[in-house]
């Protein structure tokens, strides 16, 4: 009799268990998926609205010529020295070099019909935004302005990466042998 009653308490312990896992894995999964990170919320708060438009102010540099692109995007034509690849703290006081006034000699061998191929190729290379014939005035780089949907979207993307790797690395720790985490504790 006694081996019935604990056969039975076993069933009925690992019915108990299973269901509360099922309940836990669903619940979890639906918070994940009830989250879109594909599209920035449009409503956003006047202080973090303020916040952004302060971020884009600083990253968006004034433009001499803009250009309306046929796909939406606003291409802004700067000055090189003001590029914003010159704001990083490693490249504040560099030297843009000049284009070489004559390109080197191949060796005194004339080009070959691949090699005047490939530049053609290159010359040739187009942007949606050069389709209408505009293009930025000589000393300047084009650059695609960036939006307020820009860096929400980037934010969202970047909460969407964190939270699966939170949740693989949730199911790896119980598997990671000890002392392989990265945090050992002496």
């Amino acid at each position: 009799m006694e081996v019935i009653v604990r056969a039975s308490n076993k069933r009925s312990l690992f019915l108990i268990f299973l269901v509360s896992l099922v309940l836990f894995r669903s619940q979890k999964f639906t918070q994940v998926s009830a989250v879109n990170y594909t599209k920035p919320q449009r409503q956003v708060s006047s202080l973090r609205a303020e916040r952004i438009q302060k971020h884009l102010n600083k990253i968006n540099k004034t433009p001499v010529f803009t250009i309306q692109s046929p796909d939406g995007d606003v291409i802004d034509c700067v000055p090189k020295r003001k590029q914003p690849a010159l704001d990083h703290p490693l490249l504040k006081h560099h030297k843009i070099q000049r284009a070489p006034t004559r390109m080197p000699q191949m060796m005194g061998k004339e080009r070959t019909d691949d090699v005047k191929e490939a530049a053609n190729v290159l010359e040739s290379a187009w942007q949606m935004w050069h389709v209408n014939g505009t293009r930025c005035p000589k000393g300047t780089v084009p650059i695609r302005r960036n939006t307020m949907n820009d860096v929400l979207a980037k934010h969202y993307l970047t909460l969407a990466k964190s939270d699966v790797v939170l949740t693989l690395l949730e199911g790896q720790k119980s598997l990671m042998p000890f002392g392989t985490s990265g945090h050992e504790v002496h």
